[in-house]
């Protein structure tokens, strides 16, 4: 006899909805990935699934917010257990590897869908502007603690600092394109930052 699952409230159902194509959307694409697989994934039918998105685009949109909410969230616990020096545990979550979806890969997509749609890019522009202010006053805390040194630019930093989560995804697609080394930038990067 099998065992039923338990019927879920709306909300519940549509957040499963969102985690089950935040992960198809990560290991797919954009284009790639369909409302169907999408659909299966959650365990529901298309039907059900557009009850709660009204779009493919609107559900990939409620993805890149659900991945930076997702990011915030972790970034709050390094903050919360070292106020200083929570920058390197943030960077650690931010490019973390075996994470089922990372806002970074989102990113990487919606680069190229910004090029044909003006509301994608709308969003991944406000997404990445309010990603860098998060960094870098991130840094200007642990500067005026004394964890990060006084003469770094935050704003510069900040930018490095999604520059670098971007690369690691361009690292992990490409079949590990800067191999070793790629640990030993995040070293140098971390040595500068605080000076140690």
């Amino acid at each position: 006899m099998s065992a039923t699952r338990p019927r879920l409230s709306a909300p519940e159902r549509r957040q499963a909805v969102l985690e089950a194509a935040c992960g198809v959307f990560s290991q797919s694409s954009y284009r790639g990935a369909t409302t169907a697989e999408i659909a299966r994934e959650a365990g529901i039918t298309e039907p059900i699934l557009y009850r709660h998105f009204g779009s493919k685009r609107d559900l990939y949109l409620a993805c890149l917010d659900e991945a930076w909410q997702t990011f915030r969230e972790e970034a709050a616990k390094a903050i919360a257990e070292d106020p200083v020096g929570c920058l390197g545990a943030i960077s650690d979550r931010y490019m973390a590897k075996g994470a089922r979806f990372r806002v970074v890969d989102l990113w990487i997509q919606a680069l190229t869908e910004a090029a044909d749609d003006p509301e994608i890019r709308r969003a991944l522009r406000a997404q990445l502007r309010e990603v860098h202010n998060f960094v870098a006053d991130v840094i200007r805390r642990a500067q005026a603690a004394g964890g990060i040194v006084g003469e770094r630019d935050a704003d510069a930093e900040a930018w490095i600092f999604i520059s670098l989560g971007l690369l690691s995804t361009i690292d992990r697609r490409l079949g590990n394109l800067v191999g070793e080394e790629f640990d030993g930038i995040v070293v140098s990067r971390r040595t500068w930052m605080t000076g140690a």
